[in-house]
């Protein structure tokens, strides 16, 4: 079981209104926030933050910031986060190569030089200490505008908040997000770990 149980989505209406976003994002409203509205002033802002950062500004695609997403969960091990990432990804477009192929961004021909330079980016942000250099910088600057990098950070922190909301958590992965995991990252050894509902 997870360390907090998730409320009711008919808890608080507020919350339920703007978790009807997720319904497009993913295909149900996660466990995360379910739980987050025992604090319902948390729920909403991570819900409004959210959409906001997940917004498209310019070119960094709705695919393109679920993939970075993905890249930073992959890389804090948040099994919740991967599985809700890739899922989104795949509902938002992103080419079926791709998502067969995101563990081999760096060299699998699916992925443009300026994709890789996002996901590097994404990489290098969440690891523990900072990776962020004077390379991924003048990477960045090749083929990305500052607004640009301001959103791809957006996603990165964003999923640096959920990948140690949901580890800590436990949080359990819902039945869609599983499917998801299993489909395109079950090769490399994908499980739910500590998300399948269990004490842990």
């Amino acid at each position: 079981m997870a360390l907090v149980t998730p409320l009711s989505a008919e808890h608080d209406p507020e919350t339920k209104e703007l978790a009807e976003f997720f319904n497009e994002t993913l295909g149900f409203c996660p466990n995360s926030v379910l739980t987050m509205q025992r604090r319902p002033a948390i729920s909403k802002a991570f819900i409004n933050l959210n959409k906001a950062v997940m917004a498209n500004e310019g070119r960094v695609t709705s695919a393109l910031k679920r993939m970075i997403a993905w890249v930073s969960s992959n890389a804090t091990g948040c099994r919740y986060c991967q599985a809700h990432s890739i899922r989104a990804a795949e509902r938002y477009g992103a080419e079926q190569e791709q998502l067969d192929n995101i563990w081999e961004y760096r060299t699998h021909s699916a992925f443009n030089n300026a994709e890789r330079a996002a996901l590097d980016f994404s990489l290098a942000a969440s690891q523990v200490p900072n990776a962020v250099n004077t390379e991924i910088k003048q990477r960045l600057y090749q083929y990305w505008d500052e607004g640009e990098i301001v959103e791809m950070l957006g996603v990165i922190s964003l999923f640096g908040y959920l990948n140690r909301w949901n580890d800590s958590m436990g949080t359990t992965i819902e039945e869609g997000a599983v499917e998801s995991g299993n489909q395109y990252l079950g090769k490399h050894g994908f499980t739910v770990g500590k998300h399948d509902g269990s004490l842990y």
